[in-house]
This record gives structure tokens, C-alpha cells and sequence, in this order.
């Protein structure tokens, strides 16, 4: 990495040479870039988190409510933005203002950088506006060189002195010179084997001197210079590493994976360096001020004496727990105590925490909102409200959507029969249940995924680089780190299944097994993993459904009365409806006919006689077959739904997805054996019923209107059902759907009919029933003339599947083909089938409300695409005045949560 020529206060760098001359830049300064701070004083505060990231605005935070803080500074994300913009140019006057601020933790400190007696050691590290845990760069110690680290050798011993340079190199070659951390750790793991030692805390301070020859060595090879010996060339350097860390390939696939967006870019973190490394009075660790896994109100962490921070979090040594500081540094555990309580009273939420204590001195390194499982986030949120630090409608929104689909997966229904299955157990670092296959490498879960396998990642331990794989695997099992690993972390913020620290196995990565005991496992194998009690099973193990009760059965109650959108289900059994029921569904928002007829072969049989029907002759007595089928489904979703609305769509799709798949020839021998039509004549109907773009074509409304039967038997079967079951005392509210309508006059065709099939039942039963009649808003069209439309509808539904589709001009079915180019390359942010597009599809959404109101106030509006489950498109519903929405059972409680969130 080159500098070509860039100046920076006093410092002409060249490719390879450093000279000291006075340069007199102008400073343009025009707004506040960098930020500083200190014990009792800052510049920043907590509500600063798109300027300064979330780091920054918190040590600003901490600092200014009098936590000991080591001083330092923040570079603000508009400034990383700035660079980025300008192709990596750091923004003109910005190394002067960074300067400045160092000043300012010079004097603080009573430290320089770069004085070989009083000198100030730095740490850099990235933090943008929302955590991204291991997915860019740090750098610690920096400011060490040949004479620095011979002063802080006499002031503080050499064995520390030199262990700091030693990681200091290691860690610059990497972040900032791009030199793979393998190279560093082969002549450390070559060192120990020369020594007979095990473990690096047994090298001695002249090893360590050894280790940093070698290490400059491995800088020289790889870069072909030597390593920068002036402190503000190692910040200059680093300050760019950092920037650029922002598009890294882990950092970008992260944000895509978690679906974040909008943000300027990383701040950075220049902070005064404290150490854990001085000896047994020292230390570093990380907590949570509540378990992140169940909630319990227990502080919940780990801690390593004699060791910096990394050790820790990339889990490369496995720290012990709390308590081992309380014995050990009892005033400064005390004080961390303390302080945890602080922090938790002012920023009412649970908090992670990274310290260090040097010489029994506490110093708070950093606090955030703590990444939780669902379990430990509503059990902590409703804790809360019972202690009174928050009230139930902070605590609603102290539960992410994502939390809930954790708690509605499934757990191993007994544990107690696999006992004698378990062949390891680790830290139970994120819980839930997982069975897949093992494989061993980021890349080939990865690749299995994509081939819809369920696959468990086997690791010794994870780093940044494993994101993908991560992110692809059902659980995670690794052999090294903590409770509060990398690894751990990453997985609770997902809510996916981990065990780390799992010392009873041996991982070999590159030969693909995992041993332990007698058994040698391979890639492939079949392991199920408990993350709630830290078991390793052999094979897979049944799973039991999840339940709604206890602290989410709470929570949830205060859900509900927070928000004004009701939430209802697609269901198209009375299973489902039954599913969607106990999940909180205020009716069925989309029951879709045609699923039914899949129910079995005579059902299908009868569905393909009615469409190889030439007659409407013909065509009845294949309807005949079918309306008791029909009548008895509708019976059982009533039932099921007892006092509660159930909108029905008539059917929808193209009639050739009826028909068998296959051979031509096959399908049309088939279809003459089931039906008794010739050969000839089925292969001319099959013919006539291929169309170039199905979903465009003879399918929705255009089916009833072409073939007026069709409508009659469904409106029949729907009407008798529900006289049925009034009958037997069953309160129903039917809502029939007319799909695809682009035109009123279509509605109105099949309004037309649907009213006269009611007034025929009603008239040969003497009964009456309730009902309305309504219709899938899907084409764009429909959408512009909804005024017109809302003269025959009692209700529009939002079709947000197929009105995306053909929003967009994308068919749903080759999306695939170039969706991944376009998020990729920023033309798109989300998959628009999985994320409402607020501008366009919104939009249309927007216009039919207003119009098909206006024409008709007590229009009932809703959506019952997939968006209906999906947080961010449920808020804009909610804003855009929509009744409900409607998604899959499984979905209810997640849209419960977000129409709450955007009611708060």
C-alpha cells in the first residue's frame, strides 16, 4: 500500500521514505469532523450515532457521565464518506483536525506519541451507526517502534513491552498492509515448538524479542519495504485501513445479509491505549449486563488475566468466567458492578460491555445495546417493565421482529431420549435446536445451502471472513472461543444455534472430520446441536412445535394493545387456519381455493375433467364432483375460525398448472385414461390451453367471466358451508375475493353472479348470511381506476406478490437470474418480492386507498401478499391507513410486533 505523496501534518510520505518538514496546508475546515473525549468531557453524546457510529457515540457518552474512559477521538462517517466519494483521498484538511484532537488526549494523557520516556500507545478501531461485531478492522499498540518500545520496557517491564510490539505488528501487517495473520502465527507456533511451550503467556520477554525480529522479517517479504518506525505514518496508515474496511468484502456481504442500508459509512476510534497485558494485576474481558440468552439478571461475561481484548473476542484463547476477576480484582470487579447498573439506569436497555483493567485500575472500553436471542430479549423487556425502568411500550420495541421468528422455530421434543446419544458438550453460546450435516468450511455451506441442504458449520473457530458461511448454516460448533467469541456473537445476533468452546472435540479442518472419542465424524454426517444446554448429538433428533406463553404470552398481551392494525393469516386448511388462530390472526385474510384441489387424486381427477371439458355440459358434471370437496373445506376453515372473517379467493391461476408435468405424450395418455376423452381431443385442448406468458393470461377473474359455472359452484360451496355451520351454531363471516380484476366491469360481472347464487341458496334454506364481496388489487391499472372499482367492492386486498410483478415488469420465476447482479451492484437495495418497494408498488398502494375511499368511506383495505410478514413493508401499511394485513401463520406474531412498533 502506497501513500503516492500525501502530506500530512509536518510528514512528507513517499513510497518508502519518511522525512520530517514543516508543511504549511491550508485548513477549509467548513464543519466539525472530529470529535473528542475524556473522563468527565466530550464532544459527542449518545444520540450521535449516524455521525459518530455507535462506538463513538457511546465512549462520548460514558465519558460525559463520568465512567473512567480512556481519552480519545471519534472521525465522524461523513468523513469516511467523504473519503470513499473522492476515491479514497483522505478529505482535505481532515489529518490537520485529527491532529488537533490528539493534541487534546496528549495533554489529557500527559503522554506523546512517539516519545520513547512518555510515550502514548493508541488504539484504532471502526464503528459504524449500527454494530457490525468483527466485520471491520482494529489495530492496537500502535505508536511502538525500536526506541518507544525500549522506554516502555523500562517503565513497565520488557516481557509486556514486547508482547505489545510483537501484537502490534501482527495486527498492522494485517489490517493495514493486507499481510495474511497466517504468516505472523507460523513463526509464533514455530517459536513455541523451539521453546517447548504451549501456550504464549510461557514465552519469555527474550522470545519476544526473537518474535519481533521475525515478525519484521515476515513485513519485509511481504510488502518488500520495512515496517514504518513513525508513529503518526502507523496512524495516517491506519485511519485509511480503516475507511477502507467499510467496502471489504466481509463487511459488504454482512450489511447484504442483514439487509442494512443508508448508512455514510464507518467512523473511527482513536483511542488511548490501557493494557491487560501488564501481568497478573491486569486483564481484559466482556459482559453483558443480563444473560443475552435467557435474560436472566445475572451480569454475564468472561474475562482473561494478562491479556489484550482480541484474545477474548476472536476466541483464540478461552477466557474464564466473572468470577474469576471478582477474586482475583475484587475493588475493580466492584466498580465494574457498579457501573453496569449506571449503565443500564441511563440507557434503559441491557448493555455489552468491553473493559480492561490495568494495575487493578477499571477502564470502560466500550458499551452498546447488547445483541440477544428472542428468549433473552422479551424476557429482558418484560423484566424491565416490572422493575419499572421502562414502560411496556419502550419495552415493545425493545424486541425486534426477528426475535420472535427464533422463539417460533422449533426445539428437540424430549431431551432426555438423546441422552445417550451426546458425544461433546461446549458453552451453550446461542440457543435452539439444530440438525444438519456437517460440513467444515465457510465456502461449502455456502455452496449446500444454495442446494437446500441443512448444513451445521464445524469449525476450530469462526472469524469475520466466515460470515457467508455462517449466515448459510442452520447452528454453528466450534472447538475454540467463549461465551462471547466471535463465533457466539455473530450467532446470537441472527438466532442461529452455536456451541463454542467445545473443547471435547478435535476439528480437522483440512482433512474434513471431527473426532471425538471413538467417533469420527465426517463431511456429511448427520448431528443435531443443542445451543440452549451445549449437547452435540449423533443424528438427527425430533422437534416439537413451539408455544406462545409465559414472559411472551405477557408481551405479547402488551402487543396487542399497542396496535391499530389487525393482522390476519393466508390459510388454505383447517389446520392452518387453526395454526393462525393460536398465533394471534384476527380472521383469514386469504384462503386460496385452488390448493384445495390438490388434496388428493380424486380431487385433481375431477379439477382436470372440468378443464378438459368441451361442453358446459361436460363442464358441470366435473363442477358437480368437486362442490362437495369445496363445501366441506370451507366447513372445517369456518369452524376453525368461529367468530372470526375469512376472505376466500375465488380461483386464480392459469388452468394448466392442473395438469400433470412431464412428457407431452405422457400427459396427454394420462389425462385420456382419467377423463375418457380421446387422445386427440386432449392433446387439441391441451393445446389451446399453453399460453407464451401464463401468469398474463387465461387465469383470475378472466376464468370466471369465460366460464360463469365455475364462479357459481365456488359461491355455492362457500354459502352452503356457512349455513352449515350456523346451523351448528358456528358464527360465520364470509368475504369472497375476486382475483386479477383490471376493470370494474369485470368485478361487476362477477358481483353479478355471486349475489344471485346467495339470493338462490338463501331462498331454498330460508336462511340468510352475512357477507361481503371484494377484491385483489394485483394490476397496476386497477390501482389508477380504484374510484371506479369501489363502487361494487366491499374491500380491496392488495395482491403485493403480483402487483410487484408486474410493477416492476420482473417475473417472479426468472427474477433470480439477475436479482443477485442488481443488489449487488446497488440498483437495487432489497429484493422487492421480499421487501415492499415503498417507491413505486407503495405508491399505487397509496393512490387506491385514497381513490377507492373517497368513493367509498368505509372501504375495508388490506394487503395478504408475503409483505404482510415482512417488518419495514407492515409499518408503511400501517402508515399508509391500511385495516390489516395478512401473511403466513407463521408470520402472525412477527406482523403483531411490527404493527405495534409502528403504532409506538
Amino acid at each position: 500500500m502506497h501513500l503516492k505523496g500525501r502530506k500530512y501534518s509536518g510528514l512528507a510520505v513517499m513510497p518508502g521514505v519518511c522525512r520530517c518538514q514543516v508543511v504549511a496546508t491550508p485548513n477549509t475546515k467548513t464543519k466539525q469532523r472530529v470529535f473528542t473525549f475524556g473522563k468527565n468531557w466530550s464532544e459527542g453524546n449518545k444520540s450521535m450515532k449516524s455521525l459518530l457510529g455507535g462506538k463513538g457515540a457511546n465512549l462520548a457518552e460514558m465519558a460525559s457521565i463520568g465512567l473512567s474512559v480512556p481519552p480519545g477521538l471519534t472521525i465522524s462517517t461523513e468523513a469516511c464518506q467523504e473519503y470513499l466519494e473522492t476515491g479514497n483521498e483522505l478529505p482535505e484538511g481532515l489529518w490537520e483536525e485529527v491532529l488537533e484532537g490528539l493534541k487534546k488526549v496528549e495533554n489529557d494523557m500527559n503522554a506523546t506519541l512517539g516519545d520513547p520516556f512518555k510515550s502514548l500507545l493508541l488504539s484504532v478501531r471502526s464503528g459504524a451507526a449500527i454494530s457490525m461485531p468483527g466485520m471491520m478492522d482494529t489495530v492496537l499498540n500502535l505508536g511502538l517502534n525500536g526506541e518507544v518500545v525500549i522506554g516502555l520496557a523500562a517503565k513497565s517491564g520488557e516481557r509486556f513491552a514486547y508482547d505489545s510490539y510483537r501484537r502490534f505488528l501482527d495486527m498492522f501487517g494485517g489490517v493495514v498492509m493486507g499481510i495474511s495473520h497466517s504468516l505472523f502465527e507460523q513463526e509464533l507456533q514455530s517459536l513455541k515448538a523451539a521453546k517447548g511451550v504451549t501456550l504464549d503467556t510461557d514465552l519469555t520477554a527474550n522470545d519476544l524479542k526473537q518474535l519481533v525480529v521475525k515478525y519484521k522479517d515476515v513485513y519485509v517479504q511481504a510488502t518488500g519495504k520495512q515496517f514504518p518506525e513513525d508513529p503518526k505514518e502507523q496512524l495516517y496508515l491506519s485511519v485509511l485501513a480503516v475507511f477502507n474496511s467499510w467496502n471489504s468484502p466481509r463487511a459488504i456481504k454482512y450489511r447484504n445479509i442483514n439487509q442494512i442500508t443508508g448508512l455514510k459509512g464507518t467512523a473511527v476510534n482513536v483511542q488511548s491505549m490501557v493494557f491487560g497485558n501488564m501481568g497478573s494485576t491486569s486483564g481484559t474481558g466482556v459482559l453483558f449486563t443480563r444473560n443475552p440468552s435467557t435474560g436472566e439478571k445475572k451480569l454475564y461475561g468472561e474475562f482473561l488475566i494478562n491479556a489484550q481484548g482480541e484474545d477474548v473476542v476472536a476466541g483464540i484463547r478461552t477466557p474464564e468466567d466473572l468470577d474469576a476477576m471478582r477474586q482475583s480484582m475484587p475493588e475493580a470487579y466492584n466498580e465494574l458492578v457498579e457501573n453496569c447498573k449506571i449503565l443500564e439506569k441511563h440507557y434503559k436497555d441491557m448493555m455489552d460491555i468491553e473493559f480492561t483493567v490495568q494495575e487493578n485500575r477499571l477502564w470502560m472500553l466500550q458499551c452498546r445495546s447488547g445483541k440477544r436471542t428472542g428468549t433473552g430479549a422479551v424476557k429482558i423487556a418484560v423484566d424491565m417493565v416490572k422493575e419499572g425502568l421502562v414502560e411496556s411500550h419502550s419495552a415493545i420495541k425493545m424486541v425486534e421482529p426477528r426475535h420472535l421468528d427464533q422463539l417460533l422455530h422449533p426445539q428437540f421434543n424430549d431431551p432426555s431420549r438423546y441422552k445417550d446419544s451426546v458425544i461433546a458438550t461446549g458453552l451453550p453460546a446461542s440457543p435452539g435446536a439444530a440438525i444438519g450435516q456437517i460440513v467444515f468450511n465457510s465456502e461449502d455451506a455456502e455452496a449446500w445451502h444454495a442446494q437446500e441442504k441443512a448444513v451445521i458449520l464445524v469449525r476450530n473457530e469462526t472469524s469475520p471472513e466466515d460470515v457467508g458461511g455462517m449466515h448459510a448454516a442452520i447452528g454453528i460448533l466450534t472447538s475454540r472461543g467463549g461465551m462471547t467469541s466471535h463465533a457466539a456473537v455473530v450467532a446470537r445476533g441472527w438466532g442461529k444455534c452455536c456451541i463454542s468452546g467445545c473443547t471435547d472435540i478435535r476439528v480437522n479442518e483440512n482433512e474434513k472430520t471431527l473426532t471425538v472419542g471413538k467417533h469420527v465424524l465426517r463431511e456429511g454426517d448427520w448431528i443435531s446441536i443443542n445451543g440452549t444446554t451445549g449437547e452435540v448429538i449423533l443424528g438427527k433428533q425430533p422437534l416439537s412445535p413451539p408455544a406462545i406463553s409465559g414472559d411472551l404470552g405477557t408481551f405479547m398481551t402488551w402487543v396487542d394493545e399497542q396496535r391499530q392494525l389487525k393482522v390476519m393469516a393466508n390459510a388454505d386448511t383447517p389446520d392452518d387456519a387453526l395454526t393462525a388462530r393460536k398465533n394471534g390472526a384476527q380472521g383469514i385474510g386469504l384462503c386460496r381455493t385452488e390448493h384445495m384441489f390438490f388434496a388428493s387424486e380424486s380431487r385433481i381427477k375431477a379439477v382436470r375433467e372440468m378443464i378438459m371439458a368441451v361442453t358446459a355440459e361436460q363442464r358441470q358434471a366435473a363442477l358437480d364432483k368437486l362442490l362437495p370437496y369445496q363445501r366441506s373445506d370451507f366447513e372445517g376453515i369456518f369452524r376453525a375460525m368461529d367468530g372470526l372473517p375469512v376472505t376466500i379467493r375465488l380461483l386464480d391461476p392459469p388452468l394448466h398448472e392442473f395438469l400433470p408435468e412431464g412428457d407431452i405424450n405422457e400427459i396427454v395418455s394420462k389425462l385420456a385414461s382419467e377423463t375418457g376423452i380421446s387422445e386427440d381431443e386432449v392433446f387439441s385442448r391441451v393445446e389451446k390451453l399453453s399460453e407464451v406468458n401464463p401468469m398474463l393470461g387465461f387465469r383470475g377473474c378472466r376464468l370466471g367471466i369465460s366460464y360463469p359455472e365455475l364462479t357459481e359452484m365456488q359461491v355455492t360451496a362457500i354459502f352452503q358451508a356457512a349455513i352449515t355451520m350456523i346451523n351448528q351454531g358456528v358464527k360465520v363471516l364470509p368475504e369472497i375475493m375476486v382475483p386479477l380484476i383490471g376493470t370494474p366491469q369485470e368485478l361487476g360481472h362477477q358481483v353479478g353472479i355471486i349475489n344471485k347464487v346467495a339470493e338462490r341458496i338463501f331462498s331454498e334454506t330460508s336462511a340468510c348470511v352475512k357477507y361481503k364481496v371484494g377484491t385483489m388489487i394485483e394490476i397496476p391499472r386497477a390501482a389508477l381506476v380504484a374510484d371506479e372499482i369501489a363502487q361494487n367492492a366491499d374491500f380491496f386486498s392488495f395482491g403485493t406478490n403480483d402487483l410487484t410483478q408486474m410493477t416492476f415488469g420482473y417475473s417472479r420465476d426468472d427474477v433470480s437470474k439477475f436479482l443477485p447482479a442488481y443488489l449487488s451492484q446497488g440498483i437495487l437495495q432489497n429484493d422487492p418480492f421480499e421487501v415492499l418497494d415503498q417507491r413505486g408498488v407503495g405508491q399505487l398502494i397509496k393512490i387506491a386507498t385514497e381513490r377507492g375511499r373517497k368513493a367509498k368511506p368505509d372501504l375495508k383495505v388490506g394487503i395478504c401478499g408475503e409483505h404482510g410478514g415482512e417488518p419495514s413493508s407492515v409499518a408503511f401499511f400501517a402508515e399508509a391507513g391500511l385495516d390489516y394485513v395478512s401473511c403466513s401463520p407463521f408470520r402472525v406474531p412477527i406482523a403483531r410486533l411490527a404493527a405495534a412498533q409502528a403504532a409506538c
